[in-house]
């Protein structure tokens, strides 16, 4: 079935849109890190970007522009992450709108509440979405030491599956990476979302569904530009990329991706 896919509008010459978010990471003193962004903010000219450790200007801000995302994103937002990570969330609607062109299901390797899969899904057609689309997560619990989510307990994986009651094409598979493929996992993925925080989880999810990947489908890596606790991604995944012959393209969202040969 093809896919109806969102249209841009004609786009407005005389405004750029501004985004502001006082939702980040890694700051030691957030008040005072407050004011001067907002500060910062009234010294820029207009099209800027402030959120997700991420402040830009003179940007057009694409993502607010494209009603159809931003009425997908506005309408999944649960959380302060989920409301400053538009950027990111765009990053996954563009190159879904790619991949849904495409032959092969769509996968997300760290699921949590389902927000970044249903913001997809909405933007490319909501419940008339015309693909298959896995999500594997432990869910109910968080494997890597120090990461544990608000929600993270028994019965959460219940939860994330009623948001998905009126899409019958979403698989959520509840178990660790790799034992939980042989519950089920597609043969060809036309797009793959990796988003495990923490390498040897991402490597192992790797292994086995790279090769899957259809010729021109993408992966993003969601951690691999994050320094700090996520720089082992980045230190492990390289070398794992150029045996096979590919160097991920880093995102200043904190995003990686590449798009398979």
């Amino acid at each position: 079935m093809k896919p109806t896919l969102p249209e841009l509008a004609p786009l407005r010459m005389d405004a750029v849109v501004n985004f502001a978010s006082h939702k980040y990471w890694g700051v030691s003193d957030p008040v005072r890190f407050r004011a001067l962004l907002d500060e910062a903010r009234s010294l820029v000219t207009s099209g800027h970007f402030l959120g997700d450790n991420l402040f830009t200007w003179g940007r057009n801000n694409s993502l607010f522009e494209d009603g159809p995302f931003r009425a997908a994103w506005e309408g999944n937002i649960q959380n302060d992450a989920d409301h400053a990570i538009a950027w990111r969330r765009y990053i996954l609607a563009c190159a879904g709108f790619h991949c849904v062109q495409l032959e092969g299901d769509f996968v997300e390797c760290g699921v949590y509440t389902g927000t970044g899969i249903k913001t997809v899904m909405d933007y490319l057609g909501g419940p008339a979405f015309p693909k298959t689309y896995w999500g594997f997560d432990t869910f109910d619990y968080n494997p890597v030491p120090g990461h544990k989510f608000e929600g993270q307990e028994e019965g959460f994986h219940q939860k994330v599956q009623s948001r998905f009651a009126q899409y019958p094409q979403v698989r959520l598979i509840k178990g660790f990476i790799p034992d939980s493929f042989a519950q089920g996992c597609p043969d060809k993925v036309a797009y793959l979302h990796i988003d495990l925080n923490n390498a040897a989880g991402e490597l192992a999810a790797l292994e086995v569904l790279f090769d899957r990947v259809v010729p021109g489908g993408m992966v993003v890596m969601d951690d691999y530009e994050w320094a700090g606790t996520y720089r082992p991604q980045k230190q492990q995944e390289d070398p794992w990329f150029a045996a096979r012959g590919y160097r991920i393209f880093p995102l200043p969202t904190g995003q990686g991706f590449l798009i398979k040969r």
